[in-house]
């Protein structure tokens, strides 16, 4: 497959635009497969992940599907449906969505290290369930959304500072809203990112155990930086 010299900027933004030109443009028919993923890091000269980034922004425009061991397959060419309502409606508030994630970052960085003071035989219980049950939901979008949201919670309350918990669900609840779709199709459906999401949670349960104040918030800040990763290639 030929291939354009990479530039400076974020490659798997410009692996992802040259792949989507190439569809629209019939080069990649309808039932084309695509090379392997190694083929087309060789090609672009980056990294396999860089190149799984790509592939997975394709996903999500509703462009290829990525088969479980069986690489990739274009099945739209379609411009209008290359986003989802609820990609439309964020990019438009866009700046508003950036200042929410910087927001919760700060926000819940603080809480991870008040909770490993703060919290109470009674928290690390409910923290222990929903750590188990996120680990049992690996897979399952819904359910992984689901825990994801109540430790989060959790986590909140177990700072037992009533301003904390309510700044936490303002943000949040703004946030959820705005991503549900592609967190629960992007993320939580995605195995290899779920079983990622859930070590990080159990490395922020195990800080908080330990009364580790600094670790706790070193491992949330660590966590939400990798999710804002992954939400940032479709923003």
């Amino acid at each position: 497959m030929e291939v354009t010299k990479l530039s400076k900027r974020n490659h798997y933004e410009e692996i992802t635009e040259q792949l989507k030109q190439r569809i629209l443009d019939g080069r990649l028919k309808v039932g084309d497969k695509l090379p392997s993923t190694k083929e087309m890091s060789e090609q672009f000269g980056v990294g396999r992940s860089t190149t799984r980034e790509a592939l997975s922004a394709l996903k999500a425009m509703g462009l290829i599907e990525i088969r479980q061991g069986g690489g990739c397959r274009v099945i739209d060419n379609a411009v209008s449906q290359f986003e989802l309502p609820e990609l439309q409606s964020i990019r438009i508030n866009r700046k508003t969505l950036i200042e929410l994630i910087e927001a919760r970052k700060s926000l819940e960085v603080s809480n991870a290290a008040i909770a490993a003071v703060r919290r109470t035989d009674e928290d690390v219980a409910e923290l222990s369930r929903l750590i188990h049950d996120m680990q049992r939901s690996i897979g399952n979008e819904l359910e992984g959304e689901r825990t994801d949201l109540l430790f989060h919670m959790s986590l909140a309350r177990a700072t037992h500072n009533s301003i904390m918990l309510q700044l936490f669900e303002s943000i949040v609840n703004q946030m959820e809203m705005a991503i549900r779709e592609i967190r629960r199709v992007e993320i939580y459906a995605n195995q290899s990112v779920a079983a990622e999401l859930y070590k990080e949670h159990l490395a922020i349960y195990e800080a908080i155990v330990s009364r580790d104040a600094n670790l706790s918030g070193k491992r949330m800040k660590q966590h939400l930086e990798y999710v804002e990763r992954n939400l940032m290639k479709y923003l």
